[in-house]
């Protein structure tokens, strides 16, 4: 029986990816098959010869999205392309999906046909299939949840804990876009329920609100490296913020990392939101969380070759491990890294 009078410890303390390891840090594989279990963006599988990649994610309302400013039709969108980001950061290629739904009473038969037109506009540009699912009834708002299925690009799976002393340390795109982009609705959202007789102001905002509610998984980058022939020593999507990905790297690798502050790409758009309410962007690019853009690590060797690459930035490089996880201002400040990032299970 459960000791009810034990002290027990708040999930806020531990936070998401502490209660993640100690849930998991017992787990052992039994059957061969489980190539790599819990520990990345995806699991591999191998059945017959054939390698397989399975991740999932889970969408709650009022945690993850708002319904107040989400068009069902990119909330579906988004909800399948998020996890087609994971099985591109593995080096692969999503394949299948499955959709389960959890849906709250206020939503009519429309509401869930727009959902599914935005899973399956995703589908479409990315080449995947809807494979099964399921659906229920929800009294605490909507829950969507994905499996996707897909397979390496050859024989090439990327991991999170391959990256080496010296690898240059690269990422996609631009960062901090969709956090700035969800202030912005936040703001406006606020002042509209506040009944202040003033309709929501979003001129000037497309991008970065574009990039929050209709994010795109990098696929094009992964066939650029692959044409390339650059083989990434490590590679994780940014769902949680620069700083968290890369200490996730950092602790799977058992190395250290040093970024420096004006390499991080960030958008005009995102510089020009960030002083209009009186943030960092560099902060915003750091902690922000949503992108869904890819960090990976390459051998110092493929300098050349990514330095050609379209729409890549090198930010850092890989260190040993003694020398920890650092941001370099451009005065030579160098600064520890602390994942602030989307944390789930804090107080509020």
């Amino acid at each position: 029986m459960e000791d009810r009078n034990k002290s027990k410890t708040e999930l806020s303390e531990i936070g998401e990816f502490g209660l993640i390891d100690r849930l998991t840090k017992d787990l052992k594989n039994k059957n061969t098959s489980t190539v790599f279990g819990v520990g990345d963006d995806a699991t591999l599988l191998r059945y017959r010869e054939k390698d397989i990649l399975v991740s999932t994610d889970l969408l709650l309302e009022g945690v993850h999205f708002n319904l107040t400013y989400t068009p069902l039709k990119h909330l579906g969108y988004k909800a399948a392309v998020v996890n087609f980001s994971d099985i591109y950061a593995m080096n692969g290629r999503p394949q299948q999906i499955t959709v389960s739904l959890g849906i709250s009473s206020k939503l009519m038969l429309e509401d869930i046909e727009s959902i599914y037109e935005g899973i399956k506009l995703a589908c479409e540009e990315y080449g995947v299939d809807i494979v099964g699912g399921d659906t229920s009834t929800s009294l605490t708002g909507l829950i969507i949840s994905i499996t996707v299925i897909g397979d390496p690009i050859g024989e090439n799976v990327v991991f999170r804990n391959s990256a080496k002393e010296n690898d240059l340390i690269c990422v996609s795109g631009n960062l901090g876009s969709a956090y700035l982009g969800l202030q912005v609705l936040e703001r406006e959202r606020i002042l509209f329920e506040e009944g202040k007789g003033v309709s929501p102001n979003l001129e000037g905002y497309e991008y970065i609100i574009g990039r929050q509610l209709k994010p795109e998984a990098r696929k094009e980058i992964i066939e650029s490296l692959w044409k390339s022939k650059i083989f990434p020593t490590s590679m994780i999507d940014i769902s949680d913020g620069l700083t968290s990905e890369l200490l996730h790297i950092s602790k799977s690798s058992n190395c250290g990392c040093h970024i420096y502050s004006e390499k991080i790409p960030i958008s005009e758009e995102s510089v020009r939101t960030a002083e209009e309410l009186n943030m960092d962007p560099i902060t915003a690019a750091l902690n922000g969380g949503e992108d869904y853009e890819l960090l990976f690590t390459v051998n110092i060797h493929d300098h050349e070759k990514i330095k050609q690459m379209k729409d890549v930035s090198i930010i850092g490089h890989i260190v040993n491990q003694e020398k920890g996880n650092k941001l370099i201002t451009p005065d030579g400040l160098a600064m520890e890294l602390q994942a602030q990032g989307w944390k789930h299970m804090k107080e509020g």
